[in-house]
C-alpha cells in the first residue's frame, strides 16, 4: 500500500476518532451523567470500540512506517550490465503468455514504454521496422507497457501497426525487477540471457539498428 493511500485512511480515521472522543468528553456535565445513567453494557461497548480503534490506529501507523522504511532506507539491487536478466511471465494482447527465458538462444530487445511517453511514441516505428529485418536473424522484441489499460495499449498498437509482442505489466512487478525509472528504457539481452547494455532515453532508428546488431546471436 502506498504512503499517500495510507495517509488518507489515517487522516479520515483520526478525524472520526477525534470527533467521537470530543463529543463524548466535551463537557463535565456529560461525563457525570454518563457515569450515573449509562448502563454497564453500554459502557463496555464504548470501551471495546475505543480499544478496537486504538489497535487499528496502531496497525495503520506501523504500515505507514514500514512503507516509508522500505521505500527510503532499503537499498534495491540495481540491475547492471553483465547480470542475468530477471525472468518474467506476462500476457500479450492476444492472451498469450510471454516468458523471457523462452527466448534463450536469441537476442532480446526488451523495451519499457507508455502510450503517453512522446519519445516512446517516436521510437516505436523505428523498432518495428528494424524488428522486421532482425527477427529473421535471431533477434526478438518484447515491449513492456507500464500498466496502462488494455484498450489504450491496443489502440496504440493498431495505430502504429506493431508486429512484435506487446505485454502489459499491470502489477509493476517487471518494472520493479528491472528498477525502471524514466521512460523509455531498453535492455539488450544476449542469447545467454545476460544484459549487454541498458539504454535510457529516446533512440534514433540508427541506434535501434546498431543495438539489434549487437545482440544478434
Amino acid at each position: 500500500i502506498g504512503v499517500p493511500l495510507l495517509n488518507g485512511f489515517l487522516h479520515a480515521f483520526i478525524i472520526s476518532y477525534t470527533k467521537e472522543r470530543g463529543n463524548a468528553h466535551s463537557s463535565p456535565t456529560y461525563s457525570l451523567w454518563s457515569l450515573k445513567w449509562e448502563s454497564p453494557a453500554r459502557n463496555r461497548m464504548k470501551e471495546r470500540r475505543f480499544w478496537l480503534r486504538t489497535v487499528i490506529l496502531a496497525i495503520m501507523l506501523a504500515a505507514i512506517g514500514y512503507t516509508i522504511y522500505s521505500n527510503v532506507f532499503v537499498d534495491k539491487k540495481a540491475i547492471q550490465v553483465g547480470d542475468s536478466a530477471p525472468d518474467f511471465v506476462l500476457t500479450d494482447l492476444n492472451g498469450n503468455k510471454i516468458q523471457l527465458s523462452d527466448y534463450r538462444g536469441k537476442g532480446v530487445f526488451l523495451n519499457f514504454w507508455g502510450t503517453w511517453c512522446k519519445p516512446c511514441e517516436k521510437e516505436m516505428p523505428y523498432i518495428n521496422r528494424q524488428y522486421d529485418v532482425y527477427k529473421n536473424e535471431g533477434v526478438e522484441v518484447i515491449a513492456v507497457n507500464v500498466g496502462e489499460a488494455k484498450v489504450t495499449v491496443q489502440t496504440f498498437v493498431d495505430r502504429f501497426q506493431l508486429t512484435f509482442p506487446v505485454v502489459i505489466d499491470q502489477q509493476d512487478q517487471v518494472m520493479n525487477a528491472y528498477n525502471i525509472g524514466p521512460l523509455p528504457a531498453t535492455f539488450l539481452i544476449d542469447k545467454e540471457g545476460k544484459i549487454v547494455d541498458i539504454i535510457t532515453g529516446a533512440m534514433t532508428e540508427e541506434d535501434v539498428k546498431k543495438y539489434m546488431e549487437r545482440i544478434k546471436p
